[in-house]
């Protein structure tokens, strides 16, 4: 007698990126019976908040590049040969010789990852997959019933869930937009910093969220042109002849710049196994050391791939090896730094050869991201307080569009920067 399968239903919170790869992943994973309901409280799915007009505009680019994204339906390269004409030149993209290693508009990603995902929902049709789509549908509750749950919803409630992912992605506050005057808590949706500017404005931090309010406010009070040899020349527009933009940086860092990569996806050899993580943590009183993870994600991949610099790490501390990469960092002026490590990640991307350290910094964070919750509170403020300052600048990988823009707004005597403490305050 053949017996029926239950049917298991799940819900999705949210229709962005994670929601697709959530997707992705149920419809790979052969279950049966499966039935998928998506709550979106927009009006198209894959794009969420980076990659729609909630969090960029047409200069907005992202910091990942085609061969960096996990497989989906097709590569952004075969889709770009696809994708509108008029798509294509808004964005000056041209499909012949579009390059898999260059970072592209987010506003363009955000449309490829939508015709992903409606890919998606017309192969889980055919393969029999129940999916219901949510759109202009914000949840507002879950509730835990005896034997099933319900999402409550400004449009009423859907009963007889089983499961529940939440990917709701990225939440900004907005509570004193309103109340001051050109005051605003975050540059998103960034149309709202399409403002004339004439006077000096101040922008809290020097991050990847910093650099995209400049890019917008720049091209409202002024313009780029294109010189000879690559770089840019900033010139300011007639009616703003007092703008200027004025970053605040926790001890006056700017973020690293993005370099040629070896390995865009991480390994699997950077995640411990179960076998390993039991191992450790019985050795360890049922924690899993930090110093374990930098000794083996990072010091020891330098034994083989760059022995020298091995031989200068080999036996610091977590504190010697971040004291010892931060000091050239204090000691310049954050935008001579900028400058020399541009060239250097130019020369890397040229010559497609990894800046290794940074690389496998990049790895290290990773690597942590399971184990961290077996971490002793004292390794737990070790991280906090030592290791990840010195990841957040690394990891940044500014694109080097945006690096120009920088520069040329630094030259031009537009863009400055100051230095703060973390007990630094903003008083509207």
């Amino acid at each position: 007698m053949k017996i029926e399968t239950p049917e298991t239903h799940i819900g999705i919170i949210g229709g962005g990126p994670m929601a697709l790869m959530l997707y992705k992943r149920l419809i790979e994973s052969g279950i049966k019976n499966l039935k998928i309901t998506i709550f979106e409280k927009q009006k198209q799915l894959g794009v969420g908040m980076p990659y729609s007009s909630l969090g960029a505009n047409d200069e907005h680019v992202t910091n990942v590049s085609d061969i960096e994204i996990p497989e989906l339906v097709m590569p952004m390269k075969e889709w770009i040969k696809t994708a509108p004409t008029e798509l294509l030149k808004r964005f000056d993209i041209n499909s012949a010789n579009f390059n898999e290693y260059k970072v592209v508009p987010r506003l363009l990603l955000g449309e490829y990852l939508s015709d992903q995902f409606e890919i998606l929902l017309e192969h889980s049709k055919k393969i029999g997959l129940k999916t219901v789509v949510k759109f202009e549908t914000a949840v507002t509750d879950v509730v835990d019933e005896r034997d099933s749950l319900t999402i409550v919803t400004n449009k009423g409630e859907v009963k007889g869930l089983h499961h529940i992912m939440i990917a709701t992605g990225h939440q900004w506050s907005a509570k004193n937009d309103k109340k001051f005057k050109n005051y605003f808590d975050s540059p998103y949706p960034p149309s709202k910093l399409k403002i004339k500017a004439n006077y000096p404005v101040a922008i809290k931090g020097a991050s990847l969220t910093a650099i995209d309010a400049i890019r917008t406010l720049a091209r409202e009070n002024g313009c780029f042109s294109k010189n000879e040899d690559g770089s840019l020349t900033y010139n300011l527009n007639d009616d703003s002849p007092e703008f200027s933009l004025i970053l605040h940086s926790i001890d006056g860092l700017l973020p690293a710049i993005r370099f040629h990569l070896e390995d865009v996806h991480h390994s699997d050899d950077s995640v411990l196994s179960d076998e390993e993580t039991k191992e450790v943590m019985d050795a360890n009183d049922g924690f899993i050391p930090l110093d374990y993870l930098f000794e083996r994600n990072f010091k020891n991949s330098f034994i083989k791939k760059d022995s020298d610099f091995y031989q200068e790490i080999k036996n610091l501390t977590i504190e010697a090896f971040v004291e010892k990469m931060m000091a050239l960092r204090e000691k310049l002026d954050a935008f001579v730094l900028f400058k020399a490590e541009y060239a250097e990640a130019e020369k890397s991307i040229k010559r497609k050869e990894s800046i290794y350290w940074k690389e496998m910094l990049t790895e290290l964070s990773f690597a942590m991201n399971y184990p961290a919750k077996h971490f002793s509170a004292e390794d737990m403020i070790r991280l906090k307080k030592v290791l990840i300052p010195l990841i957040s600048i690394v990891i940044a990988h500014v694109p080097q569009s945006s690096c120009r823009e920088l520069i040329a707004l630094y030259d031009a005597n537009v863009l400055t920067l100051i230095e703060v403490n973390p007990e630094s305050k903003v008083e509207p």
